[in-house]
């Protein structure tokens, strides 16, 4: 038990380290000069057009263009979009070709619109807040990177949600060494979020853009990865001060969002999965029953494993401004990740594949 406590105890430290190393969005940029182009695929987001629109044009960096592809939509999206006039520029999205994912050719068809000497690719789900461009800009610029992504603050509303979005924080703050992320060019330390991508033209140009992860249901993970191969920084910011995310409304959308990822992302590899689900098995779910064993027996060490998880989860939970309450849950989260992981590696192994937005991904 003495060596349990103990790795658990190098886990919150090793999470408090990424928390206080993790750069945020904090200085704006005083220069305009440069233009920026804010890219917005768009298919069937008839609940998030207007409000996605809106906070990018109260966005306090003047030097911009906002263009948006509509992908097919077959909702009323588009005929939202028109009644911005000429305050937005609206392209409509070309016909998938084979092997190419749908998101990922809708922000290559966008790049090849864009003027600006940087490309912002935003999901229709982010908002914006007035500064969040100036600040991601300054920070680019300040670090001479190719790249600033980060994970959005997540509201979430459905308890599918609450178990499972707030865990691509947990990852991150937990898994990820930034330090190494943040000041290297290795491949291997990389993470981005497709919901908020911000390039510097040149870096995205020379390494491929989009073109060169077509393929990929995790393009923000293999586009860094590509940009890092090239010799360009990529900076992971904890932009939660300025950006939110509201990915999903219900929670089949939240499983079918989660399951196209979660085995691709650990490279479709059986024995990688068995690995994570066990690790979360021991770590983040044992603790629970080993605290209710404890509090019965009068053990009270077998308590101390789940409040190091909780101040773990708790202390990511605050550092990215998601519910004071979240870390309750994290025990719950660990049996819903696994069930999550089997599942879509079962559909990954058997051909069925994923369904997102209307499309089957193999």
């Amino acid at each position: 038990m003495i060596i349990y406590v103990s790795i658990l105890l190098m886990f919150l430290l090793l999470t408090i380290l990424n928390i206080f190393t993790m750069p945020r969005l904090k200085d704006q940029s005083d220069d305009e000069s440069s233009r920026v182009s804010i890219l917005i695929p768009m298919r069937n987001e008839e609940a998030n057009a207007a409000g996605v629109i809106d906070s990018v044009l109260h966005t306090t960096y003047a030097n911009k263009e906002i263009i948006i592809l509509n992908d097919h939509s077959e909702d009323q999206t588009e005929e939202i979009l028109k009644t911005y006039g000429g305050k937005i520029k609206v392209i409509q999205g070309e016909k998938l070709p084979d092997q190419w994912v749908g998101k990922v050719f809708a922000c290559h068809q966008l790049s090849k619109q864009a003027t600006g000497e940087y490309y912002c690719f935003i999901d229709a789900d982010v908002r914006l807040k007035p500064d969040a461009i100036s600040k991601a800009l300054h920070l680019l610029k300040k670090n001479d990177a190719g790249l600033v992504s980060g994970f959005p603050q997540f509201p979430t509303k459905t308890f599918m949600a609450k178990l499972l979005v707030p865990l691509q924080h947990f990852f991150i703050f937990f898994h990820l060494p930034n330090i190494v992320a943040n000041h290297s060019t290795k491949p291997a330390f990389t993470a981005a979020h497709g919901a908020f991508m911000l390039f510097d033209k040149n870096a995205y140009s020379a390494s491929g853009g989009h073109h060169a992860v077509r393929h990929s249901l995790v393009e923000d993970i293999h586009i860094t990865r590509t940009l890092k191969q090239n010799g360009y920084r990529c900076i992971l910011s904890n932009v939660t001060n300025s950006i939110t995310c509201d990915m999903y409304e219900t929670n089949r959308e939240v499983w079918e969002g989660f399951t196209k990822n979660i085995f691709t992302g650990l490279g479709r590899s059986v024995p990688v999965a068995s690995i994570v689900a066990l690790f979360y098995i021991s770590f983040y779910f044992i603790p629970l029953p080993l605290f209710l064993n404890g509090v019965i027996s009068g053990k009270w060490l077998l308590t101390l494993p789940l409040v190091i998880v909780f101040l773990q989860t708790f202390l990511i939970d605050i550092a990215t401004r998601q519910s004071k309450l979240h870390f309750l849950l994290m025990p719950i989260s660990a049996i819903a990740l696994v069930v999550l992981l089997f599942t879509a590696a079962i559909k990954g192994l058997n051909g069925s594949g994923y369904k997102w937005k209307g499309r089957i991904y193999q």
